[in-house]
């Protein structure tokens, strides 16, 4: 009952104040999700989906180029990738935790590789920190698609903080 009730309050706050997109609340749960990630900015848009093009477009990801990603996974990943004229290379996913292999994709960066997108799949984290030496070898960016873990962790930190972006859903099927 006392979340209920919260949610009644916030709903009723949002309605009567007749705000329903940049108002306050928006501005509140991006500086919350900043604060739980542990990065300086947080930006509300309409869709996990919707941040990941916002994330590889911000990138000048286009066509010829091509961004590393698992073959497993929601299709918004790959198919925002493709949408900008890109070329998903897939790899392999760790058996055990259904995330992206990190030797698999250390394999897959080539000179045309633009991005590193792992996804964190079930709210389990993937080997993150190897992807990010991956591509900090490689001299590109880490776009993490953690849609399905909010509040998930690798070691002591959240996930969505390790790359350029980190990209999150509130979707009701998410983890």
């Amino acid at each position: 009952a006392p979340l209920r009730e919260a949610l009644l309050r916030a709903i009723t706050r949002v309605c009567d104040g007749q705000r329903f997109i940049l108002g306050s609340e928006v501005e509140a749960l991006e500086g919350e999700l900043a604060a739980l990630v542990g990065v300086e900015h947080a930006v509300a848009v309409s869709s996990g989906t919707d941040a990941l093009l916002l994330a590889l477009m911000a990138l000048g990801i286009g066509p010829g180029d091509e961004v590393v990603t698992p073959a497993y996974s929601f299709f918004a990943t790959a198919g925002t990738i493709a949408r900008l004229g890109a070329r998903p290379v897939f790899v392999d996913i760790d058996p055990d935790t259904f995330n992206i292999d990190p030797v698999e994709a250390r394999r897959a960066v080539g000179p045309r590789t633009k991005a590193i997108v792992p996804v964190h799949l079930f709210g389990l984290s993937a080997d993150i920190e190897p992807m990010v030496e991956t591509a900090r070898r490689a001299g590109v960016p880490v776009v993490e698609d953690a849609a399905q873990a909010i509040g998930a962790t690798y070691g002591e930190k959240p996930v969505g903080g390790f790359g350029a972006f980190g990209c999150f859903s509130f979707y009701p099927t998410k983890n």
